[in-house]
């Protein structure tokens, strides 16, 4: 069996390490990875893998930024070749970026089944191009493996036949699960003992520069009672230029965007987590860490139901109300989501490969 993983960013990394690892396990299944190189810096790129174990990849399609249309097009393109001459018996794609849904548009077309890994996440948010993603991969995928039940009502809901679905759990969890041990070696000189750390890139809070304005000011508040960590996403580095925000408060650190193990250990310690991210509400729900997320909705409802995650969307006295009570409440840990346990990818491999 030929099995052809696609992946395109960095988050994508995360989610295919495990899963490549299980099949690898498996006699008679040849792996394939593809990269698109939807996002690439050589330099982080190349950590990534290292620190995830995962092979370098076969093919890179080197397609770069650009316009999601021109980017999804691009992709497409220089992708059905690939496909067309490795014709391999299952197409794995990842979570909710435009490789993900240019992947599944060339697959279907070609009559090539296509595994969705991520599957049935929704926000309700058309307004988010990962939304758009999503619906388009989801409703062309042949097997849809759903991190947590919610996401199985929502592809029932959406018409998607059952026999299709399959709940796996979090991989994203399994490679926490692997590496937290290693994170937790990490040093970082000069780290205060209790610290907020803040992601953001997310086009709706750092593409209206006003509003960006007003977050890194209620931020550099913050920083006067609580240090505030924050890795600097390229994207949002260059808005705050425009804003004139990079030379900030003491108390607000400023650092160039972090690997995976080095993020990892900065979430494990961290007191309140301030993000617009989707895997670090996961994350920081099965580490325990409180995780404020700054978007008005999230695709993963759960983190907020059973775990540490609370929206509070544009709401800034809502977000410095909400930092004061994680750093005020005693640590408790939040009840276990059923399947994150670390052993997802080992479930995917399993209805793959059965035979193998």
């Amino acid at each position: 069996m030929k099995v052809l993983h696609i992946v395109g960013a960095r988050p994508n990394f995360m989610k295919a390490a495990p899963v490549l690892r299980a099949l690898k396990g498996r006699s008679g299944v040849e792996q394939i990875l593809i990269h698109t190189g939807q996002h690439y810096d050589a330099a982080m790129s190349d950590v990534f893998f290292t620190q995830l174990g995962m092979p370098e990849p076969d093919l890179n399609l080197a397609v770069g930024s650009g316009t999601h249309a021109w980017q999804t097009a691009q992709i497409m393109t220089r992708l059905e070749p690939v496909v067309l001459e490795h014709k391999p018996d299952w197409v794995l794609v990842y979570g909710d970026v435009n490789s993900t849904a240019a992947a599944a548009v060339v697959c279907s077309k070609l009559l090539v089944p296509v595994a969705h890994i991520e599957a049935g996440l929704r926000s309700g948010d058309r307004t988010m191009p990962e939304e758009i993603n999503r619906l388009v991969t989801d409703q062309l995928s042949d097997l849809l493996f759903t991190p947590s039940a919610d996401a199985d009502e929502n592809l029932k809901r959406e018409g998607i036949a059952p026999s299709k679905i399959r709940l796996v759990g979090n991989v994203m969890i399994d490679t926490l699960v692997r590496l937290l041990p290693l994170a937790e070696e990490q040093a970082f000189n000069g780290l205060p003992e209790r610290y907020a750390l803040v992601t953001l890139h997310r086009p709706s809070n750092v593409d209206d520069l006003a509003w960006l304005q007003a977050l890194l000011k209620t931020l550099t508040e913050v920083s006067k009672d609580l240090p505030v960590v924050f890795p600097v996403h390229p994207r949002t580095r260059e808005r705050m230029e425009e804003v004139g925000h990079l030379n900030c408060s003491p108390g607000l650190r400023l650092l160039e965007p972090k690997p995976y193990l080095e993020f990892l250990a900065l979430q494990r310690r961290a007191s309140v987590v301030i993000t617009d991210s989707g895997g670090i509400q996961e994350e920081t729900t099965f580490l325990g860490v409180p995780c404020i997320t700054v978007r008005e909705n999230t695709e993963r409802p759960i983190t907020v139901e059973l775990g540490t995650n609370r929206l509070v969307g544009r709401d800034l006295s809502a977000l410095r109300t909400q930092v004061g009570v994680a750093v005020s409440m005693p640590a408790t840990r939040p009840k276990p989501i059923p399947l994150w346990d670390g052993h997802a990818a080992e479930r995917i491999a399993s209805y793959l490969a059965p035979g193998c």
